[in-house]
């Protein structure tokens, strides 16, 4: 009888290589990466090079975070596990007790939640002003204040901030500008051309764009600060999947091409959603009853974004009608998709604020965010249609 064959050779087989490369990036879903030896792997740490484990880094990551910094204009982004994750990691690794942050009054949900009960509890004081008034920006400031954080078209209000008097505060008073730029994208908008000294994305919207990848992605212009920021996100493991960021660079490829196609739907449907029967209003920015459209046009280079929002009467009540009379439209908390999507923020992000300060938002029962996506904009026009209609009846 021959002896049993010795499994000796278990992950010891080198990948195969050849004179041609392929065209797809691989997936590399290794956790671990083996080193010859301890003096090599001292190399590797102290020259920051190679990969070691995956929650410090892998070349799925690499790749993803290398095109969106050719997007932005930025070198050394840091790709993480979720859009809150990077906001997660800039707040980590970038504030101390003591220190004190100043915040869109009209942030994402989670982020507000973020600033108004996670910062506090680790000594970290905040307050809110209005983007869209750099005045009140400024008024908000302390001797303590360390950052300034805003989103360009603030979620899901679709008000456009200032910008460029937000960032001549930050100058002037010699803090940081966090800009989160998921609903422009770098399509629209480049911060650091502004003035911005962190650039935030949640990567799992409009970049990927197929609602199959969860992802952030954190882009700095200090060396020093990054390398800080880039320490807590691999502390606290925020580090992202490889299979979602090869997901995401798929996605990637095709982002000019669907941002372009979904903005075109979203001005057709926003003029249309305009003239139908029981439409409280209509916001989007580049219509010229929009509050800040003069400001979006001279900030997006005319463009208008793939965004809206708009109000209908007849309260809850009326929004179950709208959602139940539209199949066709995916009920959902997201945008970003290559489908269009449509969110109740009172029921989603904004649920755990009171229906005062919702209200002080401009948020009511009868408001939606919509998220266009790229299918036939007559298709689109005509399910909102039946949807507003049916909520009009109700």
């Amino acid at each position: 009888m021959k002896p049993p064959r010795p499994n000796s050779l278990v992950r010891r087989t080198a990948f195969p290589g050849g004179p041609s490369r392929p065209l797809v990036t691989p997936l590399q879903p290794s956790v671990v990466y083996a080193s010859p030896d301890p003096d090599a792997l001292d190399r590797q740490y102290e020259e920051g090079s190679g990969f070691t484990y995956a929650r410090e880094g892998h070349p799925n990551a690499e790749v993803l975070a290398a095109k969106i910094d050719m997007l932005e204009g930025a070198e050394g982004g840091i790709v993480t596990g979720s859009g809150m994750a990077a906001i997660g990691a800039v707040f980590l690794g970038g504030l101390k007790s003591g220190d004190h942050v100043v915040g869109g009054d009209q942030l994402y949900g989670r982020t507000l939640r973020l600033m108004n009960e996670d910062l506090p509890r680790m000594g970290i004081a905040t307050s809110l002003a209005d983007p869209t008034d750099a005045e009140a920006v400024r008024a908000a400031l302390r001797p303590e204040t360390r950052m300034i954080v805003v989103e360009v078209i603030s979620n899901p209000t679709i008000r456009v901030a200032d910008m460029e008097g937000i960032a001549a505060v930050a100058r002037e008073a010699g803090v940081l500008l966090v800009v989160d730029n998921t609903f422009t994208t770098p399509r629209l908008f480049r911060p650091f051309e502004s003035g911005a000294d962190i650039v935030i994305h949640s990567v799992t919207k409009l970049l990927a764009g197929h609602s199959d990848a969860t992802l952030g992605y954190v882009a700095v212009r200090d060396p020093v600060l990054r390398e800080a920021i880039m320490t807590a996100n691999v502390t606290w493991g925020l580090t992202p999947s490889p299979f979602d960021c090869w997901l995401a660079e798929r996605g990637l490829h095709s982002f000019d091409l669907r941002l372009d196609r979904a903005e075109a739907n979203a001005a057709a449907l926003a003029e249309a959603l305009a003239d139908l029967p029981g439409m409280a209003r209509v916001i989007y920015p580049a219509r010229p009853d929009h509050p800040d459209h003069n400001r979006a046009m001279a900030l997006l280079g005319g463009r208008g974004g793939n965004m809206l929002s708009f109000e209908i009467a007849g309260g809850r009540a009326a929004a179950n009608a709208l959602t139940r009379a539209a199949p066709e439209l995916a009920f959902a908390p997201t945008l970003g998709d290559v489908g269009t999507t449509l969110s109740h923020p009172a029921s989603s992000s904004h649920r755990a604020l009171t229906p005062a300060a919702r209200e002080t938002l401009g948020i009511s029962e009868g408001f939606f965010r919509v998220s266009v996506g790229i299918e036939d904009p007559a298709l689109l026009i005509a399910e909102f249609s039946r949807a507003v209609s049916a909520a009009g009846r109700n």
